[in-house]
């Protein structure tokens, strides 16, 4: 490649008001250099896999988790068979220390198999957790989630909310692509996924540009940080992250929240939207598809004074804020009819 990415931008010493007030609103990523190092957790992931291990296992409910195991030789890389007809993991349900036990046998192995934890639920599979590890940036009811396992790859995603994901123990790499870079990633199937979020393709460790060449453009507009115990990332909601995990033991927790206070921007998945666009659009004869575009354009994606600044604030109806009884009616206007009788 002809470019190496570029560090993402790092910070000391943020408050909560900073947070939200200046770093968040510009929607570009951001380390924050040490935010959690104070944790318990943090410090038994800070003196070795084996305290971390205990740490956690001192904690565990015995609640199962969703994990997933790849096999050796994939470098930990969760990912599809060649085809693209399967993925090349399977998934088992675990709990912390189960995942725990796995790691300690594969430390001993010269070419193990990946075993992780993912997105598991703080409050049920650590109760404690959170009490003794508390994330001062975040509102009451915002929860984390819990990743865990050894060196471990997951290709570049999206999530839909803004992300705050902290290092508690071992090592990873992030590699942010920004939005816009997302035909240029040559994304896999949009409906069959790894782990819910479309993927790229594209190798990031041997990235092959003879079949995926525009990636080269993507690498320009990349952005990298490799974050120690303590550090804690910012990723804005929409932007592609490659994640790395290195060591033989590596935990991370992260908080998920939605900055929209409209409740409708809560209770429908951007995804699915996507999903149901392609159903109905992707197909259409090429004019019918500009004239949707445009249409979208308008009504979504421009600032709402220009859909619906002419209209008497109680006539906005969806392109303003409804009320939850109105949410529930337009939602279940989109279910297909009832089988049956």
């Amino acid at each position: 490649m002809n470019e190496e990415p570029r560090p993402i931008a790092r910070v000391r010493n943020v408050d909560r008001e900073t947070f939200h007030r200046e770093i968040v609103p510009r929607g570009e990523p951001v380390v924050l250099e040490g935010l959690v190092r104070g944790w318990p957790a943090v410090q038994a992931g800070s003196q070795s896999p084996e305290a971390a291990s205990a740490y956690l296992a001192g904690l565990d409910s015995g609640v199962e988790g969703d994990a997933v195991l790849v096999p050796a030789g994939l470098k930990g890389r969760m990912f599809y068979e060649p085809g693209l007809a399967k993925l090349n993991f399977a998934r088992r349900k675990l709990t912390v220390t189960g995942v725990l036990q796995h790691l300690a046998r594969y430390s001993h192995f010269e070419d193990p198999p990946s075993a992780a934890l993912q997105c598991a639920h703080i409050a049920e599979c650590l109760p404690a957790f959170e009490a003794s590890n508390p994330m001062p940036l975040m509102d009451a009811d915002v929860h984390p989630r819990l990743w865990l396992g050894n060196a471990f790859l997951t290709p570049a995603h999206i999530d839909e909310l803004d992300n705050l994901a902290c290092v508690v123990a071992g090592r990873r790499r992030f590699t942010l692509f920004p939005p816009e870079q997302v035909r240029n990633l040559y994304i896999g199937p949009v409906d069959f996924t790894p782990a819910g979020a479309p993927v790229s393709l594209v190798s990031l460790k041997a990235p092959d540009f003879e079949r995926f060449p525009r990636f080269r453009d993507a690498l320009a507009a990349a952005r990298v940080a490799e974050l120690e115990p303590g550090d804690a990332l910012f990723i804005p909601a929409v932007w592609w992250h490659h994640v790395e995990s290195f060591d033989v033991v590596n935990v991370l927790v992260n908080y998920w929240w939605q900055q929209s206070t409209h409740l409708q921007a809560s209770r429908v998945s951007p995804t699915k939207t996507l999903l149901h666009a392609l159903l109905s659009m992707r197909h259409l004869p090429p004019a019918h598809r500009q004239g949707w575009a445009e249409i979208f354009a308008h009504f979504v994606f421009a600032e709402p004074e220009d859909a619906a600044g002419h209209l008497p604030p109680e006539r906005h109806g969806v392109l303003g804020k409804l009320p939850p009884e109105q949410v529930d009616a337009l939602l279940a206007g989109m279910l297909p009819p009832a089988k049956g009788g």
